[in-house]
C-alpha cells in the first residue's frame, strides 16, 4: 500500500509539473486552447459578481452586506449617503488594502455668499490626496464681476452655463478680451492679472469651473486689486498715479471678491496697447471642437498641442453611454483631477501591491487618481455619463491595457493570463478609450 501511494504521489507531481503522461497526446506549447488547464501558480481570480448593490434612487434601506459577507446595521444609518455610495458601504470583493479616500462633493465645500454671485472650492485640505490640483465652482449673476485679480498658480476655466467675459493683461503690456461661452476654456499663466463678468447672453448669469494647478491653492489667499489699494497709503497711490489724493477718496475700504456690475457689450475690445495682442488667445473653443466619436461615447482633448496657452493644464472631456466603461488604463506621469458634469460612475483605483478600492460618484463630484493607479470609470446610471480629466501638464497622456497587450508578444501575455488564441487575437491594437456594453 505504501508503493501504491508513493507511485500514486509521484504521478500526481508529474501532472503538476506538466510532465507528459505516457500515452497522452503531446502538448502543443503555442495553442492554449488545445492543452489541458494548469494548475495556477497562484488561485484563479474571483469570479464574484460585483456589480453596484444599490444606487441613489433606490428605495431601499442599505446594509452592508455582499453575498455572505458583512451583517445588518443596528445603529443609526445616514441613508442619502450611503445610497450614494454603494461601493462603500457594501464594496466589491475585488476591493483590498487601503488606497485614501479620492472623493469630494463640491455640496460639501464652504459656500462663500456674495453680492452677484457665490464661490466654493475643494483643496488638499478637504481631498488631502489630491495635492497636484485644487478646483473653485463660481457663479456670477449676469453683470456680476470676479474682481481684478491675480494668483501664484495657473487657472484653467470650463464653463458650465452662461457666458462669462475674461480680460487679462500680460507682463509684456499686450491685453486680451473675449468672451467664453458653455463647454469653452480659458487659462491665465500664474501672476498674469485678469478679472471674469457674466454677460447678459443669460438672464442668470453664468457658472463655470476654475482649475489651479496646486492642491494647495485657497481661493481667498488671491492677490485682489481693491484689498491692496486699501492697504497703501492715499498719498502713495496719489504719487503713483500722477494725480492729487482726493481722485482716490472713493475706493473701497476693503476687497470687493464678487460684485454686481453692468453687464459688458457683447463686442466689448480692450484700450488699444502700443504692445499689441498677446500672440495666442488665452480663450478656446473647446465648445465647438468635433468629438471623436468610439464604441462607448465621445472623448475630446484640449492641451497646449491645439489650446496653446495653457502651458500647464490638459483635459479630456468625455462622455460615456449606459452599460458602457472608460476602458482600462493609466496615465503615465500625471495625477487626474475629475469633475462629473452629469450622470453616475463607479471607478475602482489599483494602487500597486494589491491595493485597490472602488468608489461611487455623481453630479458635481470630484474624483482624484494619483499617477500611475489603473482605473476605469463605468457608466452605472440609464442616462449618459458626462465627465472631465484634468491633469497637471502640458500634453495629454495615457496607457490603454487593452493596447498594451495587444502589443506585446502573445505567448508572453498567455503565459501571464492563460489566454485563448482567439481571445488574444481578438485584442484592439489601438486604444479604445471608451468601449461599449458586451452584447450576449
Amino acid at each position: 500500500m505504501s508503493k501504491f501511494s508513493d507511485l500514486l504521489n509521484v504521478a500526481i507531481i508529474a501532472c503538476l509539473l506538466g510532465a507528459k503522461v505516457q500515452g497522452a497526446p503531446p502538448v502543443n506549447p503555442t495553442s492554449t486552447a488545445s492543452s489541458a488547464d494548469p494548475s495556477p501558480t497562484v488561485p484563479y481570480a474571483s469570479d464574484d459578481l460585483n456589480e453596484p448593490l444599490w444606487n441613489p434612487n433606490s428605495r431601499i434601506i442599505p446594509e452592508a452586506m455582499r453575498g455572505t459577507l458583512g451583517g445588518s446595521i443596528l445603529g443609526p444609518q445616514n441613508v442619502p449617503i450611503e445610497l450614494e455610495n454603494p461601493s462603500i458601504m457594501a464594496p466589491p470583493t475585488t476591493d483590498h488594502g487601503k488606497i485614501p479616500n479620492a472623493k469630494w462633493p463640491f455640496s460639501l465645500s464652504h459656500n462663500r455668499l456674495q453680492t452677484g454671485g457665490w464661490a466654493r472650492q475643494q483643496t488638499v485640505s478637504d481631498l488631502p490626496i489630491a495635492a497636484e490640483i485644487a478646483g473653485v465652482n463660481m457663479k456670477l449673476e449676469a453683470g456680476a464681476i470676479r474682481e481684478l485679480h491675480w494668483h501664484k498658480t495657473a487657472e484653467w476655466a470650463y464653463v458650465l452655463n452662461g457666458s462669462t467675459q475674461i480680460s487679462t493683461v500680460t507682463p509684456e503690456g499686450q491685453n486680451y478680451v473675449a468672451t467664453a461661452h458653455p463647454g469653452d476654456l480659458w487659462y491665465f499663466p500664474p501672476g498674469q492679472p485678469h478679472s471674469l463678468q457674466a454677460t447678459a447672453d443669460s438672464p442668470e448669469g453664468s457658472e463655470f469651473l476654475l482649475v489651479f494647478d496646486n492642491g494647495n491653492f485657497d481661493e481667498s489667499g488671491t492677490f485682489l486689486l481693491t484689498d491692496w489699494l486699501a492697504h497703501v497709503p492715499k498719498e502713495v497711490i496719489a504719487k503713483n498715479f500722477q494725480t492729487n489724493k482726493a481722485a482716490f477718496d472713493h475706493i473701497p475700504g476693503r476687497e470687493l471678491y464678487i460684485f454686481p456690475g453692468v453687464p459688458p457689450a457683447d463686442n466689448a475690445q480692450p484700450p488699444v496697447s502700443p504692445e499689441g495682442s498677446p500672440p495666442e488667445p488665452f480663450t478656446y473653443e473647446f465648445s465647438k471642437i468635433q468629438p471623436t466619436i468610439h464604441s462607448g461615447g465621445t472623448v475630446k482633448i484640449a492641451d497646449s498641442t491645439t489650446f496653446k496657452a495653457s502651458k500647464t493644464i490638459a483635459v479630456a472631456e468625455i462622455t460615456v453611454e449606459p452599460g458602457a466603461i472608460r476602458e482600462l488604463h493609466w496615465h503615465p506621469t500625471q495625477d487626474e483631477w475629475t469633475f462629473f458634469i452629469e450622470g453616475y460612475a463607479r471607478v475602482t483605483q489599483f494602487g500597486a501591491q494589491s491595493n485597490a478600492r472602488t468608489f461611487d460618484y455623481q453630479a458635481g463630484d470630484i474624483a482624484y487618481i494619483p499617477s500611475p493607479y489603473g482605473h476605469y470609470v463605468e457608466n452605472t446610471g440609464n442616462t449618459t455619463l458626462h465627465f472631465l480629466e484634468i491633469f497637471k501638464t502640458d500634453r495629454f497622456q495615457d496607457v490603454s491595457l487593452a493596447q498594451w497587450l495587444a502589443l506585446t508578444p502573445p505567448e508572453l501575455v498567455k503565459e501571464h493570463l492563460q489566454l485563448s488564441d482567439e481571445t488574444i487575437e481578438n485584442l484592439k491594437k489601438q486604444k479604445q478609450v471608451l468601449v461599449g456594453p458586451v452584447h450576449a
